[in-house]
């Protein structure tokens, strides 16, 4: 069975268990807008006569202080050497940048695409990109790394980080307080028919890596990673497990010279000899409290979940579902200043998806009624959430019939 057939299957086989638990979900109509103090304004961060740049593939969004970093990959007229653009905005979202075309000058192919996204981190006036490039094999490649040390004006080719050209993919990047930038990633090294969870460190922005080690030996093998790093420096990583097929939680306390495997975020022992290419959220608050929604497929447990831990890791809350009776399925989560959290996630439909928002003012004790944030009628998929000095901006892709793949971002204040 090719990847391709696997992937199929399993999303058919996926789609039709979160079916079966909201069968008494109504028909999707015009988006119910449940009462809130949230101000919420949509918007397409590319320029509207960029057409070159509208059939979005995949994207990554960074905040660092009050500016807000994204880079983003576009369909081209050759498949392997997509669009690659870098944007910022300083006001929260409301205004960005025109996109910089990155990609062009190295010649790099790009296998990244939504749930395997290219990747963006920032420290300062130092932006660090690496994706997934095409190696011997269609479909799979070693990652690559570019980085501009002038805020994304100029733009130089940096190293691979696992120093081979085995496939790697699923990568996530953070950058600390102190600069350095933090890299993990999945990968075959053994050829053993199972990837696992590597981790690399850079101090010079991608030029060369260090630290290089194994997190995890088996993971699974195609759901995305998420890193959160603390304002002591402590490193966390979000991850989906071998076995069980369980979202699980390992921590570095030393800027990434070793690294142990804390906890699962969700006990619920599913049992899946798949990939449903779906990972999890994770956010830490000022208080060093963490958060993270987290999707399983066990039995009699379909869903989407908030857990919180208090403990730094070592144990989580009673998990919550955060989209009851609904088929929701990729999330993500973010805290802001203030404590107050607010998640993301798209809706799996027989037609199509949508991507909704609720928050919780009360540290995930309650969470408010669901808001959709995509346009009725598009597939709308793969959202993303960070946290700004206003509030939030959540940012996904949505497609009408017959039309490119656009880009959309939502001002949250």
């Amino acid at each position: 069975m090719s990847a391709l057939t696997l992937y199929k299957s399993t999303r058919l086989l996926l789609l039709a268990g979160l079916l079966s638990v909201c069968a008494a979900c109504s028909e999707q109509g015009e988006p119910t807008l449940p009462a809130t103090d949230l101000q919420i304004q949509v918007l397409n961060p590319l320029p509207a006569q960029a057409l070159q740049q509208q059939n979005i593939t995949g994207f990554d969004i960074y905040a660092e202080g009050p500016k807000l970093h994204a880079i983003f990959t576009a369909a081209a007229a050759d498949p392997k050497h997509p669009f690659i653009g870098y944007l910022h905005s300083e006001d929260g979202g409301l205004h960005w940048s025109v996109p910089t075309e990155v990609g062009s000058q190295f010649n790099l192919a790009v296998e990244s695409r939504q749930g395997n996204d290219i990747q963006l981190a920032v420290a300062g006036s130092t932006v660090l990109a690496v994706w997934q490039t095409t190696g011997e094999l269609p479909g799979m490649g070693p990652l690559v790394a570019i980085y501009s040390l002038d805020g994304g004006i100029s733009w130089q080719q940096g190293s691979n980080p696992g120093s081979s050209d085995t496939d790697q993919s699923h990568p996530d990047l953070i950058a600390d307080v102190q600069g350095r930038f933090h890299l993990v990633w999945l990968d075959d090294r053994d050829e053993n028919g199972y990837q696992g969870l590597r981790y690399a460190r850079s101090s010079d922005a991608g030029g060369h890596w260090e630290l290089a080690q194994t997190i995890d030996a088996s993971s699974c093998s195609c759901c995305w990673n998420r890193l959160a790093v603390s304002a002591t420096g402590q490193i966390n990583v979000l991850y989906r497990d071998m076995q069980p097929r369980d979202m699980a939680l390992a921590q570095s306390s030393d800027g990434g010279a070793s690294w142990q495997r804390i906890s699962n975020v969700g006990e619920f022992n599913w049992q899946f000899d798949g990939c449903p290419h779906n990972g999890g959220g994770l956010s830490q608050g000022p208080d060093g409290m963490l958060h993270s929604v987290v999707w399983t497929g066990a039995d009699n447990q379909v869903g989407l979940y908030y857990l919180q831990s208090a403990d730094n890791g070592k144990s989580w809350s009673r998990p919550m579902p955060l989209a009851a009776g609904t088929p929701a399925f990729h999330s993500d989560i973010a805290a802001n200043g203030r404590n107050r959290l607010a998640g993301v996630w798209d809706a799996l439909e027989p037609t199509g998806s949508t991507v909704l928002l609720a928050d919780s003012k009360n540290q995930g004790g309650d969470w408010s009624p669901a808001r959709q944030l995509s346009t009725p009628g598009t597939v709308a998929s793969h959202p993303r959430i960070v946290a700004t000095a206003s509030g939030w901006l959540a940012l996904w892709t949505e497609q009408s019939p017959q039309a490119a793949k656009q880009w959309r971002i939502a001002v949250i204040q």
